[in-house]
C-alpha cells in the first residue's frame, strides 16, 4: 500500500502562489441566504430558500475550525445543491475546499458562481477522486474535518449538531445515518446503523458523507482505490480511537445511475478494490472472516430486540 505524502501536495499549493491558512467563508450577522446567489427557478426548501439561522451558534463559544472538502467532476445536476448545504449551514469558522477535476459540464461555471464563499477552488485535470480529497486537505487547518461528494448534500443544522457534539463527547470520530433519495422514484429510504467497536470494523456499514473526524487522526486515502476508498480508510482511520454515533441522518445521498455505490457498471471497479485491500501487502486476509460475520448477525438481531 503506497500512501501520498499530503506535505508534498501542499508544497506544490504553496509553490504556485496559494496563501495559507485557506481564507474563512465569509459570514454576515444575518446569513448567507440573501447574499448567495438565487436558486434556480422552481427550487425550494433547504438548501435552497432556507438556512440554519446564525443565532444557534452562541457567540460566546469559540467554534472550531471545520474543513469541509468536496471532490467534483461532471456532477453538474446536483453540485449547486451540494455547495448551497454546506453554505448555508452559516457555520462561523468553516474552511470550505472544492477540487474539481476539469468537468466538461457545468461544474465549472456553478463553482464560480459561489467563489466569493470558498475558501479555495480549481477546476484542473486531476487522477481522480481519491487525488481530489487529499489535494483539498492537504490544504485543511480545521480542527475537524469531513468529505461531501459533489452529488450528496448535508442536512440542515448538521455542523452546529456535529460540532457540539465533539466539543462535549470529547471524541475523534462522529458518525450518523443517512438518506438515501432516488431521483427517479422521489423516494427516499433511511439508512440506520448501529454504534460498533473495533471488531466489527472489517463490516462495510458506514455511511461516508455522514462522518466527521479530528484532525489529529486524519489520514491520506489510497489513491490506488476507485469504490472503495472511504471504506479503506475507516480501517485506518477509526479503529484504536474513540467515536460516536448521532442517531439521525445527517446527509443526503442522491441515487443515480451515475453513482459509483449504485451503478452496474462499477461491479468489476468494486471488486478490483476489494482484491487490493485484502492483499497481503495491505490489510491481509481476514482468517475468522465467518466468525465476524455470524457474530455480527447476533449483535444486529440483539440491537433489534433491546434498543
Amino acid at each position: 500500500m503506497n500512501l501520498p505524502d499530503l506535505q508534498s501536495y501542499r508544497s506544490n499549493f504553496i509553490s504556485k502562489g496559494v496563501q495559507l491558512p485557506l481564507v474563512l467563508v465569509p459570514g454576515t450577522d444575518d446569513g448567507l441566504l440573501k447574499h448567495l446567489p438565487s436558486p434556480p427557478p422552481g427550487k425550494t426548501g433547504w438548501p435552497w430558500n432556507e438556512q440554519v439561522e446564525p443565532v444557534v451558534y452562541d457567540h460566546k463559544i469559540n467554534w472550531p475550525k471545520l474543513t469541509i472538502v468536496t471532490p467534483s467532476y461532471n456532477q453538474a445536476d446536483f453540485l449547486e445543491q451540494t455547495i448551497r448545504a454546506v453554505l448555508l449551514q452559516n457555520y462561523p469558522n468553516l474552511e470550505y475546499i472544492i477540487i474539481d477535476g476539469g468537468s466538461n459540464d457545468q461544474s465549472k461555471q456553478i463553482i464560480e458562481k459561489y467563489a466569493p464563499w470558498l475558501s479555495y477552488y480549481q477546476s484542473e485535470k486531476d487522477n481522480g477522486q481519491s487525488h481530489a480529497i487529499n489535494m483539498g486537505f492537504s490544504l485543511s487547518s480545521g480542527r475537524y474535518h469531513a468529505w461531501i461528494n459533489s452529488d450528496d448534500y448535508y442536512l440542515k443544522g448538521v455542523f452546529h449538531k456535529v460540532i457540539s457534539k465533539f466539543m462535549s463527547a470529547k471524541v475523534d470520530f462522529i458518525y450518523g445515518y443517512g438518506n438515501d433519495y432516488n431521483v427517479l422514484s422521489g423516494k427516499t429510504t433511511t439508512t440506520r446503523i448501529l454504534p460498533f467497536i473495533d471488531y466489527f470494523i472489517k463490516i462495510p456499514g458506514l455511511v461516508q458523507p455522514s462522518t466527521f473526524w479530528s484532525a489529529t487522526i486524519h489520514e491520506p486515502i489510497w489513491e490506488e482505490l476507485h469504490c472503495s476508498l472511504d471504506f479503506e480508510l475507516w480501517l485506518r482511520l477509526v479503529k484504536g480511537h474513540s467515536r460516536v454515533l448521532i442517531k439521525e441522518p445527517l446527509s443526503v445521498a442522491n441515487v443515480h445511475d451515475q453513482a459509483k455505490t449504485h451503478s452496474p457498471k462499477m461491479k468489476a471497479q468494486w471488486e478490483a478494490d476489494h482484491q487490493k485491500i485484502w492483499a497481503a501487502d495491505a490489510h491481509g486476509t481476514v482468517h475468522e472472516w465467518k466468525k465476524i460475520v455470524f457474530l455480527n448477525r447476533i449483535r444486529i438481531k440483539l440491537y433489534s430486540w433491546f434498543r
